[in-house]
């Protein structure tokens, strides 16, 4: 059994191709390039990439601990600030008469002893001014019959001091450019109050503090108080002391912190790698393995099964060994196609050459006319034949180039019966809708081609169908699933044949139809394009009881279409 086509032909050459912008290979074994895979992949570079940026920005954001480290230097300025009032208010006790008639000054000799005693000389420097602003005192020089104490490490191991002193050097430049808009401090061989400002602010009543860089790059906190004694200024007390505690500090977090970092960067590089190497090492292996298999004109070559790592990679690998098996199958049909079309060309071909070899030797008038008929039943067999299997052939890429869209049943089928209702009339041939849904049937699909498959079984139900016959089409709910009946009064389906129907070029024509109406492949078109929908036809013959016997009362084709979501 079998019914037209009616396809509607579209151009499909190189050139059309080329005219949309689709690249055309005239020879593509001999212009395709050879698979090679880098030494360090592009993935891996990326990765490496995006993560080690990510940690050298916040490494190198914490290098500057800037917050942290001004916090630290104002509260041991306040602290050194209160040091400084409380030795001054201990010199103003100490070292200043306490008669009120004596005059009010300072006892330098007294001075020195109470700062010997209060200020220790390691961490903190006091000086001594008076009111006129000459120096009196100043602990360095007090603590070792005036030679001046100096401060300086031990040296570290070779190997950690090297590492020491340069993460150091790196930590200082980082300092030094943190404190460049701080004012220098300068010590004279021959201090007086005018060369430090917080003393003469001291000599005026006021306590003043400050910081202040240094030449090689540290810095200097600086706190000056009045000395007073019953409310009078007798003299200003400067206390010093070097940022080396609080730069210690801040360098052992910043040397913590870069080796954090550094361990970090191991980690996050051998991660990425061994992430990059077990993503990218498949994919060149699945590339390579699809470059042989593009290659290799024989099926040796396989896709490797990576299905077993249970990721999107193994997944990867699951669709090509699909897509390679779908292309396979593929090329299996376009061979069997054209066999096929091979033995139905042949055949009007050999009748076409038998009817010419045999009108050469007849001279009767009837036998050459029938001979003539037999040629135009051969020719127009053959355009018949070569025009479905050109729409056919082009099936496969208008179904894959198709948009689809909701389509409506109930609309299309009943719209498709009375337009067949002109036709079926011609042989008396009765055709009916049947729909007991109220609500619209939708599926997805594309409305020509389910058109057309329908067209094409319902061409073969009037083929088949006797005068005065009825052609029913039916459509009703399945299980999330449009199922449509299309059944006829004919002779129903061989036995034996119930499943070539939908073969390519299958024809078994009633007795008497007119030679080269139809070529086989309606029905096999019907049903690529509902299997392409996600839908099936199956065939079958109808049964009626008559005197307690049954007999075949026509054909019934079941058509599945999965409805559209929603």
């Amino acid at each position: 059994m079998e019914s037209d086509t009616g396809i509607k032909k579209t151009p499909n050459t190189e050139q059309n191709q080329a005219d949309m912008g689709i690249a055309v290979e005239t020879h593509p074994m001999a212009m395709r390039p050879v698979y090679k895979s880098p030494a360090i992949s592009k993935l891996t570079l990326r990765l490496l990439a995006i993560n080690i940026v990510a940690l050298a920005i916040v490494a190198g954001g914490i290098l500057y601990l800037a917050q942290y480290q001004r916090g630290l230097m104002i509260e041991r300025l306040d602290a050194l600030q209160t040091e400084a009032e409380a030795f001054a208010a201990a010199l103003g006790e100490s070292a200043v008469p306490r008669d009120p008639i004596l005059p009010q000054q300072i006892d330098t000799k007294r001075s020195q002893q109470v700062l010997r005693r209060l200020v220790p000389p390691i961490k903190l420097r006091a000086r001594l001014f008076d009111p006129s602003g000459q120096l009196i005192a100043d602990t360095r020089l007090l603590a070792v019959g005036g030679a001046e104490v100096r401060l300086k490490e031990l040296p570290s191991p070779v190997m950690i001091g090297a590492i020491k002193q340069w993460l150091s050097q790196l930590s200082r430049w980082v300092d030094r450019g943190g404190r460049a808009n701080l004012q220098r401090y300068i010590e004279y061989p021959d201090q007086t109050a005018n060369h430090y400002l917080e003393v003469a602010n001291a000599l005026s009543g006021d306590k003043t503090a400050s910081v202040q860089r240094l030449e090689h790059g540290g810095a200097i906190l600086l706190a000056a108080a009045p000395v007073q004694r019953f409310k009078q200024v007798v003299g200003a007390l400067l206390l010093t002391a070097d940022t080396t505690g609080i730069d210690a500090r801040v360098q052992s977090m910043r040397i913590q912190i870069l080796l954090l970092s550094a361990l970090a960067f191991l980690v996050t590089a051998l991660l990425s790698t061994y992430l990059a190497r077990s993503v990218a090492r498949p994919i060149r292996w699945l590339a390579a393995s699809a470059d042989r298999v593009a290659r290799d004109l024989g099926r040796a070559q396989e896709i490797p099964n990576l299905s077993a790592r249970r990721d999107e990679i193994g997944e990867l690998s699951v669709a090509l060994r699909r897509m390679t098996e779908t292309l396979w199958e593929r090329i299996d049909a376009v061979e069997g196609f054209a066999a096929d079309v091979a033995h139905e060309l042949k055949n009007p071909l050999s009748s076409l050459r038998s009817a010419a070899e045999t009108l050469q030797s007849i001279d009767d008038p009837h036998k050459r006319d029938r001979l003539f008929k037999i040629l135009n039943d051969d020719i127009r067999r053959m355009d018949r034949l070569i025009t479905d299997i050109s729409a056919a052939s082009r099936l496969d890429a208008e179904l894959a180039r198709g948009l689809t869209e909701p389509v409506q049943l109930q609309n299309m089928l009943s719209a498709m019966v009375e337009v067949y209702g002109a036709r079926a009339d011609l042989r008396e041939v009765h055709l009916e809708f049947i729909s007991e849904l109220r609500k619209p049937v939708l599926v997805q699909g594309i409305e020509s081609q389910l058109a057309q498959a329908f067209r094409n079984l319902l061409d073969n139900a009037i083929s088949f169908s006797p005068d005065g016959g009825k052609v029913s089409i039916s459509l009703d709910n399945r299980d999330e699933f449009a199922e449509i009946l299309v059944e006829d009064e004919g002779p129903g389906l061989p036995l034996g044949s119930i499943d070539s129907v939908f073969k390519r070029f299958y024809s078994d024509r009633p007795a008497g139809e007119k030679f080269g109406d139809h070529s086989g492949l309606g029905l096999s078109i019907a049903r690529q394009i509902l299997e392409a929908h996600g839908g099936g036809v199956v065939a079958s013959n109808r049964a009626s009881r008559d005197n307690e016997k049954t007999t075949v009362s026509g054909a019934c084709f079941v058509v599945r279409i999965p409805l559209a979501a929603g």
